[in-house]
């Protein structure tokens, strides 16, 4: 029967901690260069620095794939391009939303539109939408905005729960949840005039 050297166990876990860490620190090093080709892949400083972020991320959490003494740089812009590819196949699959020009207010003023009555209360609005309706609406909204408007408004999950969950940084969590809204207002403002 063998026994388990714990000092031996310790000593791996030093060894593997310090590696990740040197491996982190070579990895940051790289940092401006890493951005400034995601600069000139995307059209967006903003889009180039979640690529940078997810770039990162994805390396850190296989830093183990690594093989020390190769390329690291090249390493990492592979990652990198391979999100970039990913990112614009999910572009083309994605329908083209248009923002909406009206605001926040874009349901109360296409019902004001609609009945030529002004000061619409909020049960007034509300009497004319069905459970089905808003059902309808939020199924017309595309996917990756609907599961952030299910995950905040309707499951009460914090942003940063939210992004964990979908495995999407915070930022872009809130980004979709603002365009989300704003697609399913206008939804439910489609739906609700068009009985009047």
């Amino acid at each position: 029967m063998s026994e388990v050297d714990p000092e031996t166990d310790a000593v791996k876990v030093a060894s593997g901690a310090r590696d990740r860490v040197h491996f982190e620190e070579e990895a940051l090093e790289l940092a401006d260069q890493v951005y400034r080709v995601a600069r000139r892949l995307v059209s967006s400083r903003e889009e180039a620095e979640d690529l940078m972020q997810e770039t990162y991320i994805r390396a850190f959490r296989s830093w183990r794939s690594y093989t020390p003494g190769t390329n690291l740089r090249a390493w990492l812009l592979r990652i990198l391009t391979n999100l970039n590819i990913d990112r614009g196949r999910k572009v083309q699959r994605t329908p083209d939303v248009q923002p909406l020009e009206e605001g926040d207010y874009f349901l109360y003023n296409k019902l004001e539109q609609s009945t030529g009555e002004a000061n619409l209360d909020e049960e007034r609005v509300l009497e004319r939408l069905s459970q089905d309706d808003v059902v309808d609406a939020l199924a017309a909204v595309p996917h990756n905005f609907r599961d952030v408007i299910v995950l905040v408004d309707i499951g009460d999950f914090s942003y940063q729960d939210a992004a964990q969950i979908l495995d999407i940084p915070i930022g872009t969590v809130m980004s979709r949840l603002h365009r989300g809204r704003r697609i399913l207002k206008g939804e439910l403002a489609n739906v609700a005039t068009e009985d009047s």
